[in-house]
């Protein structure tokens, strides 16, 4: 019955919209990605792009001049925090510093006036949402019993290289009787310890990626609310709890976890969604090994699996939006030289065909490309002994650390990327624990890993306005939005 219900206030909601966008097309481009893929960058520099005039040469309609303007019009949704763009590109431009991480939901408009193919004055509006992409493995929890999810967490935690860093939990969860009497406290320690489980599991030196209940992560307004207060126990028997059991308390936080938080998220704003970009920091898996690319493999392929998919018609446009269109992005591409970019391409492709398949079975339009939308590196070829190396040159951020050189956030460094390997499986392959990687000029030997690199210093054009380098930024947009601006 509660999903029926659910199903007719979708159905309401899409043709109340509908009416409204009739006369006033808009698209809303959803932009997720799990943690440090680089959402805040991609946006601020999509936002930068059209309403400065950036460089966009495979965007269509700004190349042949046919957009006459864009510009950033009030926030669309009252109740969601604006997408704080001014902010970003005054760190990234003025202060040459990345911005903040997603943590929480956000929107912004863009209204482009442009002439159509066949000569006449449009308009499109643009609303962009930012989302964290970890609430989106929240989604698969609506169709779970609390005693799936425990069974399905434990099971997961009980793996390598997992294991290990759940060792805290485990004795603690060891000690809990779920047919004992609720304690608040014991209750509260569990949540604790499950969440620097799952903390520990991020880390870059492990880079897991399936982590969810994502607000765990980032709890925002609900930190040390009773609805992030639940963890998984070890039930030994099926049936309902007895009652006032810790077993029943935990359950009655993971149903309130689901209402409050889950449901409301994909009913206001997911269900809502027209086209997405889903940008995934590959390079951070590949660097933590196999164990870690086989679970971003996984994490994306639910994440993948959450999308309403198919082709968009009239009766979809008023019943139900779909997706029509999903670019899947391997994020900063400008951390590896372009001969490695069709292959970083075909890693994410072999991490995601599963469902991409099904999508485009679906009826939807797939792409999959690499892409750095703020590029913080240049290319040069670096002779070392007799070998010409082809090699990425930025200024790593302070503190970063590499064949025991520390840099100091001012000093430009040759970096040598190293081959990705032309067959991905190479990668996914458990029993090979190590991969030539990433090095200074001075060390070739280094585990495969990447330095962070502060933005580039920027030059203004002949307008008087700077313009951000980037890498197949204008193609992500004439996927995204192009035919909208025919």
């Amino acid at each position: 019955m509660d999903e029926l219900i659910e199903q007719i206030r979708l159905a309401t909601q899409a043709l109340a919209e509908f009416s409204v966008h009739l006369f006033n097309p808009t698209i809303r481009l959803g932009v997720t990605g799990l943690s440090h893929a680089g959402k805040t960058v991609f946006i601020t520099a999509l936002v930068h792009g059209l309403v400065r005039g950036g460089r966009f040469p495979v965007l269509e309609a700004m190349a042949t001049g046919r957009i006459a303007r864009a510009y950033l019009a009030p926030q669309p949704d009252d109740a969601v925090s604006r997408f704080d763009y001014d902010n970003y590109i005054d760190a990234l431009a003025a202060k040459r510093l990345w911005p903040a991480s997603t943590r929480q939901i956000s929107e912004l408009r863009v209204v482009v006036d442009y002439q159509s193919l066949n000569g006449y004055q449009r308009t499109l509006t643009l609303d962009i949402v930012d989302y964290p992409g970890e609430w989106l493995l929240d989604l698969p929890l609506l169709t779970k019993s609390y005693e799936e999810w425990a069974s399905e967490s434990l099971r997961l935690s009980r793996q390598l290289p997992r294991a290990d860093l759940a060792k805290h939990w485990h004795q603690h969860l060891a000690t809990l009787d779920p047919n004992a009497p609720e304690k608040e406290q014991e209750a509260l320690t569990a949540a604790r310890l499950f969440t620097e489980y799952l903390k520990a599991c991020r880390a870059k030196n492990y880079a897991m990626s399936l982590l969810p209940p994502g607000r765990f992560l980032m709890p925002g307004e609900l930190a040390n609310t009773p609805a992030l207060t639940f963890a998984p126990l070890d039930l030994s028997t099926e049936g309902p709890p007895p009652p006032g059991s810790l077993w029943a308390m935990m359950r009655r936080r993971y149903e309130s976890y689901r209402t409050v938080v889950v449901r409301p998220f994909f009913r206001d704003h997911f269900a809502r969604l027209d086209r997405q970009i889903v940008l995934v920091d590959a390079l951070a898996a590949i660097n933590a090994g196999p164990d870690a690319l086989l679970d971003l493999q996984h994490a994306l392929d639910q994440v993948l699996d959450c999308f309403q998919m198919g082709r968009r018609t009239l009766l979809s446009a008023l019943l139900r939006p779909r997706i029509d269109r999903i670019l899947l992005a391997a994020t900063k591409a400008d951390h590896l030289h372009h001969t490695s970019h069709d292959r970083l391409e075909t890693i994410l492709k072999r991490l995601t065909q599963n469902s991409t398949a099904k999508a485009e079975l679906a009826g939807a339009q797939v792409d999959v490309i690499a892409l750095a939308a703020v590029r913080a590196t240049r290319e040069a070829m670096v002779r070392q002994g007799r070998q010409q190396l082809p090699c990425v040159l930025g200024v790593p951020v302070a503190g970063e650390t590499i064949a025991g050189e520390i840099f100091d956030g001012e000093t430009e460094a040759a970096i040598f990327p190293g081959d990705l390997p032309e067959d991905p499986d190479e990668l996914l392959d458990t029993e090979k624990k190590s991969f030539r990687g990433l090095s200074t000029m001075s060390s070739q030997n280094a585990d495969f890993r990447f330095l962070r690199v502060r933005p580039p210093f920027l030059e203004l054009t002949d307008s008087g306005v700077f313009a951000l380098p980037h890498i197949r930024l204008d193609r992500a947009l004439q996927f995204l939005i192009g035919d909208w601006l025919e």
